[in-house]
Order: C-alpha cells, then structure tokens, then sequence
C-alpha cells in the first residue's frame, strides 16, 4: 500500500501526518507531492523525509489534481501493483480512518472516505457538499455523502485510468466521480469521522474559480446524451 498525500504550503500538521502514518502502519509507503509550495516550505518536507517518505517536488504550483497524477504515474513505475490511499495533508483525516479505507480496497473500485458533516463544520462546506450531493445524485444516480473527500484508495489496476481523467485541480476528483460507471468502475463509500481543524478561510480552495471548476463539469455531464 502505498499512501499518496498532494501537498501545497503545508503547516506542521503535514508532518504528524506522516509520522502517524508511520507509527500506525510502519510497512506502508508514504509518497509526498510538493506541488510548487516554495522555499519557505522546504523544511516541512525535508522533515517528512526524515520520517521515511518520498518527496516528489513541482517547481510550480500545478494544482490538486496535477498533483495526485504525478503521484499515480511514480507508483505505477516504481511500485507497480501496490494500491494506492490517498489522504489530504492538513490532517482532516484521522488515521485510523485513512487505514479503514485502505483496507476497504477492491478491484474495479474506487473507495471513498464520507464524511457525515456532523458536528461544527464550516457554513461554506456544510451547504457546498449538500448541494453537490444533490445535484451528482440526480445526474449519476448514485447516492453518495461525500463527493469532495480527498481520503480515497484505489486498487493498483485503476491507476492507468485516473492519469486519463481530465482536470488538474480541485475538479479532478469530481471528474473521476462522474466517468466512474462509464468506465466501470465501482463507487464505494465509507463513513469517516467528519473534522475540520483550520479556520475556513485557510483552504486553498478559491471560492469562485474552483467552484466553476467543479460544477462546470457537472454542467456538461448533464447535457450529455444517455447511452
């Protein structure tokens, strides 16, 4: 199993991450993609490499989904048939739960850790969730809790086919989400505890531009004559 976390100007929580991860299931690997986070951020990933990751680097901010797939192209070429989990890196997934859902891995599925929205959760991720929930149901037909978790794993076989996914940021995982049943690919979800630790105005997300970027696909799913 290897355990893919795409990160852009991480904090300290980056490293716990990696060293729970380590403690918890000391012969996974850990794979770590800077995408472009800069000079400041050097030292956090000199620190997860000190912990045993690989650290992949971006000379440019590429985006999410960018990110992911120059994660799954290292693993197909230097740990071809390990499936993959991939985790965000600001600690939003507890550990226990990212092994719940690395131990869930099927073939021909992708497994998605979903998250309830229980608790105190932000207004702008509580209501953006619901309505995409809403509107991907209508529109696939599967009843999903969470369609923007960034906690996901998938058997080493899909890996070709989500390099094929178009996108290179926070849309990307919504991309693959809509062309799952088109390629046969199965959808599982399993329930994570929901935690948001960082003020809400600290994602990286961009309200207006990456909101296009993930509902613009959906837009033309829509329109999209049915076979």
């Amino acid at each position: 199993m290897v355990v893919l976390i795409p990160a852009y100007e991480p904090d300290r929580r980056l490293v716990d991450v990696v060293a729970g991860l380590r403690r918890r299931a000391p012969h996974w690997q850990v794979l770590v993609v800077d995408d472009g986070s800069g000079r400041a951020y050097t030292h956090l990933f000199t620190d997860v490499a000190a912990l045993g990751a690989t650290v992949l680097t971006h000379s440019t901010n590429q985006g999410k989904g960018a990110a992911l797939k120059t994660g799954f192209a290292w693993i197909m070429e230097h740990a071809p048939g390990e499936d993959t989990v991939c985790a965000d890196s600001d600690g939003q997934h507890l550990i226990r739960d990212v092994v719940r859902v690395a131990g869930a891995v099927r073939p021909a599925a992708m497994v998605l850790g979903g998250r309830r929205f229980t608790g105190k959760v932000p207004f702008r991720s509580r209501f953006g969730n619901t309505v995409t929930r809403h509107v991907f149901r209508a529109l696939s037909g599967i009843a999903l809790y969470d369609t923007q978790t960034g906690l996901r794993a998938y058997p080493h076989e899909l890996l070709g086919w989500l390099l094929s996914v178009p996108g290179d940021g926070f849309e990307y995982e919504f991309q693959a989400l809509l062309r799952a049943r088109s390629a046969g690919v199965q959808i599982v979800e399993v329930e994570i505890e929901t935690v948001y630790r960082v003020r809400e105005n600290s994602s990286h997300f961009r309200a207006l531009r990456d909101s296009w970027r993930i509902y613009a696909p959906l837009l033309t799913h829509a329109w999209m004559p049915r076979p």
